[in-house]
């Protein structure tokens, strides 16, 4: 098992990619692969299905508005230990908590009006990701959590509010910040069903539970006020509220319903700490990638999800116990 990580960490996805690509092909009459040894379902919204052209291609032809990439952090791993775990990977953008547990998702593709118009909208519903997993699954991974947040709603919200401030003041919070409370109850209680159904469907299950990355520096002032390939309208006082009371409890809620569960919680954050939308290595994309053509809309680019990746790889590998 130590060749899968030695070639996690020192080769990297696109070495490994590579590799493959000049492997000799299949001759005739040699026998199979032989299968996998363990099965991995992979659950999610945005931040695991990719979504953004950042984030890779789309690779599944005809689309579902789901929008998975083949630099989501999923795929990526795929490639790194798919001779050891087949992937089935139901993630989806948009996707809430319930979305998950029991809802047949309506997919918004790249429909982010007044933003982008996706011409294949609207697509047919998809089926509760958590029909994905059962009995015989053997790891889950989850990312999932900001959309029964709404934080696409909130920050669409400061970025009106934020418009024509000059960058003064906290309009967003004056105007959000007693629903907040309202709103992270919600995301507790639907993660605490959600973990017991996923439970229930594959009782020996190993589940990973994959909370956000760091999207604002904790020194705002690197963020310039109007500029669209960052937070466009978002005042630096918004920026910090949305960080310390928005995101960070948002993870927070996430880690302690996993622990509750007693299961694993992949923490992002740190690793990504000096590569938010407003840092020159950045792994998130602002609003727009390329302004006023690419929309991004707050999305991991394919260096997140490489770091995601990592990460997720050996937390998978721990709990199905694999060193």
């Amino acid at each position: 098992m130590a060749r899968f990580r030695t070639r996690l960490a020192l080769l990297g996805s696109a070495a490994a990619l590579t590799a493959g690509a000049l492997a000799p092909a299949q001759v005739a009459g040699a026998q199979p692969a032989a299968a996998a040894s363990y099965e991995w379902v992979a659950l999610g919204d945005s931040y695991t299905a990719g979504v953004i052209p950042a984030a890779g291609e789309v690779f599944e032809i005809p689309r579902d508005g789901c929008e998975r990439t083949d630099l989501s952090y999923p795929q990526v791993i795929d490639r790194d230990l798919g001779s050891l775990i087949e992937l089935t990977n139901v993630s989806c953008g948009a996707a809430t908590i319930e979305d998950v547990t029991f809802n047949a998702q309506q997919p918004i593709g790249r429909h982010l009006p007044p933003f982008s118009e996706d011409p294949d909208y609207p697509f047919p519903p998809v089926p509760p990701q958590s029909e994905a997993v059962h009995p015989g699954t053997d790891v889950v991974t989850v990312g999932v959590g900001g959309n029964t947040l709404g934080f696409a709603e909130i920050l669409f919200t400061c970025l009106q509010l934020g418009d024509g401030s000059g960058g003064a003041g906290t309009p967003c919070r004056d105007d959000l910040a007693d629903n907040i409370p309202g709103r992270l109850a919600k995301v507790s209680k639907d993660y605490d069903d959600m973990l017991a159904t996923l439970h229930e469907r594959a009782p020996h299950t190993k589940v990973v539970n994959v909370g956000y990355p760091t999207v604002i520096p904790e020194d705002t002032s690197k963020c310039r006020y109007n500029d669209w390939e960052q937070f466009a309208s978002i005042t630096p006082g918004d920026l910090d509220w949305l960080r310390n009371d928005v995101l960070g409890p948002l993870n927070a809620t996430i880690e302690k319903r996993a622990g509750e569960h007693g299961d694993a919680f992949v923490d992002l954050a740190p690793s990504s700490r000096n590569h938010s939308v407003c840092d020159a290595g950045k792994w998130v994309e602002g609003v727009f990638t390329t302004f006023p053509t690419e929309v991004a809309f707050v999305h991991p680019n394919a260096k997140g999800h490489k770091n995601a990746a990592d990460h997720v790889a050996v937390a998978i590998l721990n709990a199905l116990g694999v060193n």
